[in-house]
């Protein structure tokens, strides 16, 4: 059986058996990868560029659209290339790079969700200490902490799979490098440590889930105290679209590491992981701009510039 020392590649789970189906799975991944690279890249573009929106909710809002950028890269390129391609091939170093940039992704979006669940517990139930709490400082301070766990964590976790002797081949039954994967190929009984890191990591975001639970349930007991109807659906506006992506979030992350194993197969974890690793970083510029007024009129604001200058560029060239 080959080792770890012998494995010079690892060989990806394909996502068709058929040319057809590949290049059709090609053309969906690659609309999906636009969509993303647009949504995310008009709300980060929107925030940079709208002095209306330099407040800590649209500056954390602009580390996530990054950090959902950085998710759907790490898998979806090597994917569409091994589908364009037909291979199935990813390096030993590729396939570790893919997994650190994953799970710091990954990682740093759900620290990152936490502290936007505080950003909003303050702004609603201590309105009169933002200010001070949410200064500039404090949010730098607060989003490079998220950037920074995110990276620790990948860190330990990659260190600690790609040191296990790896004994049962090298075929990885998902269509990226993902730590359950690789954990099948170590030999049995070596991945005490990596199973300790995991328990740990889960720990870690049981605790960041409560405290997303108990800020939103203060927030809702500050809402329905207000007498103000008006008052009520502004402060709705703010909180439903973070809510609606911490949803998404946790429930495809629960879904595809929590399932019954009766659930679990090649096909259906293909489908898992799309769902968690693509699904969100898709919808969720959507569901941040459906509900939110001046993330809409700056977005209308960058494409108007965009027009603007693609027209003035164009009449100055003819």
């Amino acid at each position: 059986m080959p080792n770890s020392s012998s494995i010079s590649e690892f060989l990806l789970l394909p996502l068709a058996d058929t040319r057809q189906l590949q290049l059709l799975h090609f053309w969906l991944l690659l609309g999906i990868y636009l969509a993303a690279l647009l949504g995310n890249g008009l709300i980060s573009t929107a925030v940079a560029c709208d002095q209306r929106l330099h407040t800590p909710m649209y500056f954390f809002l602009l580390n996530l659209a990054l950090l959902d950028l950085g998710c759907i890269s790490t898998t979806l390129p090597k994917a569409m290339a091994n589908a364009l391609w037909d291979t199935r091939a990813i390096s030993y170093a590729g396939c570790a790079a893919q997994l650190f940039c994953f799970v710091f992704f990954f990682s740093a979006e759900f620290f990152l969700l936490t502290i936007m669940s505080y950003d909003r517990y303050v702004a609603i139930c201590k309105p009169l200490h933002y200010g001070t709490l949410m200064d500039r400082r404090a949010c730098a301070t607060m989003a490079a902490a998220a950037w920074g766990a995110g990276f620790l964590n990948s860190l330990l976790h990659t260190a600690s799979t790609f040191s296990l002797p790896l004994c049962q081949g090298n075929v990885v039954n998902q269509f990226f490098c993902e730590i359950p994967q690789i954990l099948k190929l170590s030999c049995s009984g070596s991945y005490l440590r990596e199973v300790v890191l995991l328990i740990f990591s889960v720990s870690l975001g049981f605790g960041c889930f409560v405290f997303i639970v108990v800020s939103y349930v203060q927030i809702f007991l500050a809402v329905l105290r207000m007498p103000s109807e008006q008052g009520r659906h502004k402060i709705f506006s703010t909180c439903l679209p973070h809510l609606a992506v911490v949803s998404l979030f946790v429930s495809t992350g629960i879904f595809a590491y929590l399932r019954p194993i009766s659930l679990s197969s090649p096909s259906m974890d293909l489908m898992v992981a799309v769902l968690y690793s693509v699904v969100p970083p898709t919808l969720n510029p959507i569901i941040y701009s459906m509900r939110n007024r001046e993330i809409k009129q700056a977005l209308r604001k960058v494409l108007q510039y965009a027009i603007f200058y693609l027209q003035y560029r164009h009449n100055f060239l003819t």
